[in-house]
């Protein structure tokens, strides 16, 4: 099952994907049973927006070996988190602004967990259950900024540096799949789930013994090696096994 946003006539929707054909649903899926509408729109004619409407983004900073290598930082002993606000969020074909502040804004490919029901000290199995569905993020950083701050929440929390869809897949393990990052057409990152330090499940029961998690937030699972700069004009690509392309420019702010 593919859940998408999106807006049609001005009216934003929650709709199900079924093949070039997106089916509205009366609300968010991960809410609770809900009433498929009898209209049926052709996908190439409306809007896709970031496909939930998270409470908070919280993310895992070097949860890939090869990344922690590259950012010259010892392996965690525990999941590293930090919080991406929801005015960050960033649907598909979302320009990602590059700020003012900063002079080296990187790409970050990760796996999305979307998740589906509230979850406070959840057990893995219990975390693994509230998986409602996976999706792609690019976790977009100011890494000058993050370098000269201890603390993630600047660099991390810009406008538009939470870039989250095209959809969300229902159904499908994130034990073991590809997650790639193309910008203007070419491969920078190239890794696989199976490399995570921290599994998807182990994650998202640890987060949920620090706050609770609720249905439509987000984990972002951490980012594979090969992390790099972006500037105005570019097109980066986030490209997950079995999810789908989450697509966006890059652009100055204006």
């Amino acid at each position: 099952m593919k859940v998408c946003r999106f807006e049609k006539d001005g009216r934003a929707s929650y709709g199900l994907i079924e093949g070039d054909i997106v089916v509205p649903l009366s609300g968010a899926p991960w809410l609770g049973p809900l009433e498929r509408g009898s209209a049926r729109v052709a996908l190439s004619s409306v809007k896709l927006l970031a496909p939930v409407e998270p409470s908070k983004v919280v993310a895992v900073g070097l949860n890939y070996r090869k990344h922690a290598e590259e950012m010259k930082k010892p392996l965690p002993e525990e999941p590293l988190l930090f919080i991406k606000p929801s005015t960050a969020v960033n649907g598909p074909m979302g320009p990602v602004v590059l700020p003012p502040q900063s002079k080296e804004v990187h790409h970050e490919a990760e796996l999305g967990l979307v998740i589906g029901t509230r979850l406070h000290r959840a057990s893995e199995a219990q975390a693994a259950e509230g998986i409602f569905g996976l999706t792609c993020v690019n976790d977009v950083t100011a890494r000058d900024i993050q370098r000269r701050e201890i603390q993630h929440t600047r660099s991390k929390s810009f406008d538009t540096f939470a870039c989250i869809g095209p959809w969300v897949v229902t159904g499908l393990s994130p034990a073991d799949l590809a997650v790639r990052c193309r910008v203007n057409g070419q491969v920078r990152q190239d890794g696989r789930t199976s490399d995570l330090i921290f599994p998807p499940a182990r994650l998202v029961a640890f987060i949920s013994d620090v706050m609770t998690l609720l249905p439509g937030d987000v984990i972002s699972t951490g980012t594979p090696s090969g992390v790099g700069v972006l500037k105005a004009g570019d097109v980066v690509e986030v490209d997950i096994e079995g999810v789908g392309v989450l697509q966006n420019p890059v652009v100055n702010l204006a």
